[in-house]
């Protein structure tokens, strides 16, 4: 295996783990309108995720450094064609940032309700363009022999990459869910995972048919086994949900986003980037790729440095372990 190929294959891990940790933090974000009752509510979901959320997206900044430095022109490509989507979700990111530290500095009803809007909408626009953004990758876009995207951002509202919004947003909201159960006591906690069986009904009809029709588009025996995994994975997190097992719900729910991903990255190799025009054209690990030298001393860096990050981070949600409820929240001054 080359070095291109094994930072192929750390890429789609850190994509992986960006979605099934931010995953639930989106589905949280969504839950504050869906599930909360009141603002005390809304305080108990938004501290489910207080601790870890801006742990979770250092798996996007991780991603996106290391596409930019191992895949330059893939990084190139991306960015520039899919420049208005991507810089939305940034917005996105930065509102919801702020919007969850700034929540609580006044007690006024209207500066509290605005930012609880922000947050709302600042999970679930990022949660569905990410399935659009990553089912137009596999679907393969307009790129000319020169390595640039000349298609418009019409060409990204198609069918197949809408349904790719919809499936990554039911899903990430059925993961908050049970996160959520997980996280909490008391009615809360009934009530989520009353909605988490709900929402995974949807979430498990939305991916068949996205899943199916990746397979048959552009999908062999790997992305089928991937396939089934993230079916069976969904099915089960369901029923786990049903029988009040959280624990065992939220790991299988997590498995499925990492088999789905999976699956993508699968349907992609040796491609990152299919041309729609001429696949003479395509993006690959080979033509989009960093030199050797490159790639060779970033693999020692990573080598060293993502495993004190994974412990840091695995620290951090050991340490905040335990479930709240409306109990735990103190009264707002």
């Amino acid at each position: 295996m080359q070095l291109h190929d094994v930072w192929f294959v750390l890429i789609a891990v850190l994509w992986t783990g960006y979605f099934f940790l931010e995953g639930f933090d989106f589905g949280i974000g969504v839950l504050t309108k869906l599930l909360a009752r009141d603002r005390t509510e809304k305080r108990v979901l938004i501290n489910t995720i207080g601790p870890v959320w801006d742990g979770n997206e250092v798996w996007l900044l991780t991603a996106g450094g290391a596409t930019f430095a191992a895949f330059p022109e893939w990084y190139a490509t991306l960015f520039s064609g899919f420049y208005l989507p991507l810089l939305l979700i940034l917005v996105c990111l930065i509102v919801r940032g702020v919007a969850f530290e700034y929540r609580h500095k006044r007690s006024g009803e209207r500066w509290q309700t605005n930012w609880e809007h922000a947050i709302f909408w600042a999970s679930l626009i990022p949660a569905f363009l990410w399935g659009v953004a990553f089912a137009n990758i596999v679907r393969g876009v307009k790129i000319d022999q020169h390595m640039e995207y000349v298609g418009s951002l019409f060409d990204l509202l198609n069918v197949y990459a809408l349904l790719g919004g919809l499936v990554t947003l039911t899903l990430f909201t059925f993961h908050g869910a049970v996160f959520a159960s997980l996280k909490t006591v008391g009615d809360i906690r009934d009530r989520s995972r009353a909605l988490a069986t709900r929402l995974g009904a949807v979430a498990a009809v939305l991916a068949l048919a996205f899943l199916i029709w990746t397979q048959v588009s552009r999908g062999d025996g790997r992305s089928l086994i991937a396939m089934a995994v993230a079916v069976a994975a969904l099915v089960a997190a369901i029923g786990c949900n049903l029988a009040g097992r959280e624990g065992w719900s939220f790991a299988l729910s997590g498995i499925t986003i990492a088999a789905a991903v999976a699956m993508l990255f699968l349907t992609l190799f040796p491609n990152v980037m299919p041309s729609s025009l001429n696949e003479a054209w395509s993006l690959t690990v080979t033509n989009a790729s960093s030199t050797p030298y490159t790639l060779k001393i970033m693999t020692w860096c990573a080598g060293v440095a993502a495993p004190l990050v994974m412990l840091y981070q695995g620290w951090t949600y050991w340490v905040f372990r335990k479930r709240i409820g409306t109990q735990h929240i103190a009264d707002a001054h």
